[in-house]
C-alpha cells in the first residue's frame, strides 16, 4: 500500500481506516492524517494491544488495500 497516496487523499481514505478501526473518532482520524506511524500509535492507544500485534494488523490492512487508488 502506498501511504503517500493515502496521505495525499486522506479525506477519501480515512473512511477505510474508520471501517477497520471502529474506535477511532473523527478527531483521531484527522490527527492520523494518513501517516502510518501515527496510525500505529493511535492503535496502541485505543486498543491497548502490544506493538507487534498492532504492526500485524497494519500489515494485514495494507495487504487488503494494496491496490488503493483515490476516486477522481
Amino acid at each position: 500500500m502506498n501511504w503517500e497516496l493515502a496521505e495525499a487523499n486522506w479525506q477519501q481514505f480515512k473512511g477505510t481506516v474508520k471501517a477497520r478501526w471502529l474506535k477511532f473518532d473523527e478527531s483521531q482520524l484527522d490527527a492520523i492524517g494518513g501517516k502510518r506511524a501515527l496510525l500505529l500509535s493511535k492503535i496502541l492507544e485505543a486498543y491497548g494491544i502490544n506493538r507487534s500485534e498492532a504492526e500485524r494488523e497494519i500489515r494485514a490492512f495494507e495487504a487488503r488495500n494494496k491496490n488503493y487508488r483515490p476516486k477522481k
